[in-house]
C-alpha cells in the first residue's frame, strides 16, 4: 500500500463558508465552549433524547493537545453570538493499523434546511483530505462520521457527501430489578478500581481491543482524561488480578445524573469491558459483569446501560444478552476510505 499522501488529493487553503446570510463563520476559541455546549444541547433533544453532551466532553473535545483549535475547527453564530452550529476535525494521534479523522459536531435543529450542515461538513471534509495529505503512513485512511439511526437528516447528508454506513453499535440496558446470578471464577481476585492500577489497565485495555473493528490504542492522554471524568464512577468499576498481579479483565463505568431525566430513570453506563487475549475463555467477564451490576443496585440506581458492535467478533453481543441486557437504541459509524 502506497502512503495515505499519495492516496488522497486534498485542497491547499480551506476558504471559510460564506454563502448563506446573516451567520458568521470562524474557527473555536475556547472562550465559545459554552455557546458551544449549548448547542450541542439542542442537537441532543433531536438526535439522541436518552442522553445529554455534558460540557466536560466539550472541553475535552476541544482541548486536546492534538486538535488545532484554528485549523481543527469552526462555529457557525448568529448576529447575537448563539452557536448555530459546530464542526470539529479530530486526526487522531493512535494509528496503529488506520489513521482516523473523526468529523464531530452538528446544526441546531431550529436552523436546519438553510444549508449550514452542508457547508459545514464539506468544510469538514476538505479538512481531513489535509490531515491525510499530510500522513505518511502506508495504513487506510477513514473519514469518520458518528450519529444515531434516529437521526435520518444527518445520515442522508453524510451520504449523499460520500459516506456509506460501515457498522451499527448497539445501546443495551440492563434492568437492575430482575434478579442477578453472580458468576464465580477461581484462580483471579476481583477488586474495585484503584488510581494505582490505571496505566495497567491502559495496557490491558489497549491489548483486550486489539482486534475489535477500528479500535486504535488509547493514549495517555486519552486514558487520563476517562479516569479523571467527574462522571468516572471507580466503585462501580472492577478488575480481575491474576496471581502474579497482571490485569486479567476489566469493567469501567460511569454516572452522569444528567442523565436520570431524559432517560426516565437513573443508571450507570458500563464505558470499557475487556479481557485481555492471554486471559479469555475463563469466566472472568461475566464475573466482572455481575459484580459491577450487583454494585450498581447497591449504589441505589435502576439500570445498566452499555453499547456494543452489533458484529464484534468476540461474542460480546451474546455475553450481555445472557445476562439479561435488551437492545434500546442504534447508532452507526459512517466511512469515507482511503
Amino acid at each position: 500500500m502506497s502512503p495515505l499522501r499519495d492516496r488522497v488529493a486534498a485542497p491547499s487553503t480551506l476558504p471559510i463558508p460564506v454563502s448563506i446570510d446573516g451567520v458568521s463563520w470562524r474557527p473555536v476559541t475556547v472562550a465559545d465552549i459554552d455557546a458551544i455546549f449549548d448547542c450541542a444541547r439542542a442537537i441532543d433533544v433531536v438526535e439522541h433524547p436518552h442522553y445529554v453532551t455534558s460540557r466536560e466532553e466539550i472541553e475535552e473535545d476541544f482541548g486536546h493537545s492534538y486538535v488545532d483549535l484554528e485549523r481543527d475547527s469552526l462555529v457557525v453564530l448568529d448576529a447575537h453570538g448563539a452557536a448555530l452550529a459546530y464542526g470539529l476535525v479530530v486526526l487522531h494521534p493512535s494509528q496503529d493499523t488506520l489513521v482516523r479523522s473523526i468529523l464531530m459536531g452538528g446544526v441546531r435543529p431550529s436552523v436546519r434546511g438553510r444549508g449550514i450542515g452542508r457547508e459545514l461538513l464539506a468544510w469538514q471534509g476538505a479538512r481531513a483530505l489535509q490531515q491525510f495529505a499530510g500522513s505518511d503512513k502506508k495504513l487506510p485512511g477513514w473519514m469518520i462520521v458518528w450519529t444515531f439511526e434516529r437521526a435520518t437528516g444527518t445520515v442522508r447528508l453524510a451520504e449523499r457527501s460520500g459516506f456509506r454506513i460501515a457498522r451499527y453499535f448497539l445501546e443495551l440496558r440492563r434492568d437492575l430489578s430482575k434478579p442477578i446470578v453472580a458468576k464465580e471464577i477461581a484462580g483471579f481476585d476481583i477488586v474495585q478500581f484503584d488510581a494505582s492500577q490505571s496505566e495497567a489497565v491502559r495496557l490491558a485495555r489497549n491489548d483486550a481491543f486489539r482486534d475489535h473493528w477500528g479500535s486504535q490504542p488509547t493514549t495517555e492522554e486519552n486514558w487520563n482524561e476517562i479516569v479523571a471524568r467527574s462522571t468516572f464512577r471507580p466503585d462501580l468499576s472492577f478488575l480481575a488480578i491474576a496471581p502474579d498481579g497482571e490485569v486479567a479483565g476489566f469493567v469501567l463505568s460511569e454516572v452522569n445524573e444528567e442523565d436520570f431525566a431524559p432517560q426516565g430513570f437513573s443508571s450507570a453506563y458500563i464505558d470499557l469491558v475487556g479481557v485481555p487475549r492471554a486471559f479469555r475463555q475463563r469466566g472472568i467477564a461475566p464475573a466482572l459483569l455481575t459484580r459491577t451490576l450487583e454494585a450498581t443496585v447497591a449504589a441505589g440506581l435502576q439500570m445498566a446501560v452499555l453499547d456494543v458492535d452489533a458484529e464484534s467478533p468476540t461474542g460480546a453481543l451474546g455475553l450481555y444478552t445472557h445476562l439479561g441486557f435488551t437492545e434500546a437504541n442504534r447508532s452507526m459509524q459512517l466511512n469515507r476510505e482511503f
